[in-house]
């Protein structure tokens, strides 16, 4: 199994542990490619902590830049299962994070591909490398049979 393929399987995890805690199914993990290092995973937390900012991506971005002491985290990637939302992508952008890695689109709610395409506007002051579709079957599915037992 790749790299991306690794990383992008321990934020299935994380969205897995995500919707048995009866959040959105979305996880996301942080690494750090120079050592190979996850920094911080996470999924969805929005309900548990009554926080609507309290995605995956915006709490492995809070924990990596605690842990490492500084705001910008140059150099580093993030593997999300869902395309991140707008909010999430003017953070990543903010963050200054090297690439992304995303499983499922967000045709609704998505900022990278889709929506407002965060990276591609002109207030936009760092865009990463983007790399969408890895494992997006399994995560695409994973969030289908959530919705299901919602409606």
């Amino acid at each position: 199994m790749n790299a991306e393929k690794s990383y992008m399987a321990q934020a299935l995890e994380q969205a897995e542990l995500a919707a048995a805690r009866g959040e959105v199914p979305v996880g996301a993990v942080l690494v750090d490619p120079a050592i190979g290092e996850v920094i911080a995973a996470d999924g969805n937390r929005t309900r548990e902590y009554d926080d609507p900012t309290a995605h995956a991506e915006m709490l492995v971005i809070r924990a990596g830049a605690g842990a490492k002491g500084k705001e910008r985290l140059n150099g580093f990637d993030l593997y999300v299962t869902l395309e991140p939302c707008p909010m999430c992508a003017q953070a990543i952008s903010f963050a200054r994070l090297r690439r992304l890695y995303f499983a499922a689109s967000d045709e609704k709610s998505g900022g990278v591909e889709h929506g407002p395409r965060i990276f591609t506007s002109t207030s936009c002051h760092h865009a990463p490398e983007i790399y969408g579709g890895i494992d997006e079957v399994r995560a695409a599915t994973m969030l289908r049979d959530f919705f299901k037992t919602k409606r």
